[in-house]
């Protein structure tokens, strides 16, 4: 009766801390690539402004739906997929002096802490891995709610902006203009418009 006792006692407490981990009550999502778009803004001239995407990209979610502060966010993007609409300028981009996207293919963000700045906003913070240098990062983040797809699948929806600084990713190349200005500007704004849906598994 005594290790039968016992052994319920360890099946019921094993079930509370199920129902108290976050783990535990986060739902597994990944992010759907044909309704998101990852896009950048860096200024040229001084005074315009280049956009561009990256084509190629995944990611994770672990959403935590009592307590989105809870949820964790993994993003990894191809840096050979960028796209300015200039295949000059692009290949330039994936050259050495840019993203030397040969030696270092990925980008990668992973989440480490989220905290509420308000209604639907977030503070997401984590390691921005890019051009093979990680650094703490900090995006502005905007929970835009949730809507069933035609299909009937109910997807999540995100905002995520922050703004890099170049040389902190070693991207420091630059053209002097004759005004004695850079061509680049040293900040590029990063942009992150998410559908996240349940992920999928597939029956063996």
């Amino acid at each position: 009766m005594g290790s039968k006792g016992e052994s319920m006692k360890h099946l019921m407490s094993l079930a509370l801390i199920s129902t108290l981990s976050p783990l535990a009550q986060a739902t597994p999502l990944e992010i759907d690539p044909a309704h998101t778009s990852v896009g950048f803004e860096i200024k040229h001239l001084v005074v315009s402004t280049v956009h561009g995407n990256f084509a190629d990209f995944n990611g994770k979610v672990e959403w935590n739906e009592k307590d989105i502060t809870q949820s964790n966010i993994q993003f990894t993007v191809k840096v050979d997929s960028i796209n300015t609409s200039n295949a000059k300028r692009d290949g330039h981009l994936r050259s050495p002096d840019f993203f030397d996207t040969a030696k270092y293919p990925t980008a990668e963000f992973k989440s480490s802490r989220i905290t509420s700045k308000g209604k639907n906003k977030y503070l997401l913070e984590g390691d921005l891995t890019l051009h093979g240098i990680s650094k703490p990062t900090r995006f502005e983040m905007l929970f835009l709610g949730k809507a069933k797809d035609p299909y009937g699948v109910e997807k999540l929806m995100f905002q995520a902006s922050t703004e890099l600084v170049r040389k902190d990713f070693g991207l420091t190349y630059n053209a002097v203009l004759e005004s004695g200005g850079l061509a680049l500007g040293e900040k590029v704004k990063l942009i992150v418009d998410a559908q996240a849906a349940p992920v999928v598994i597939s029956a063996k």
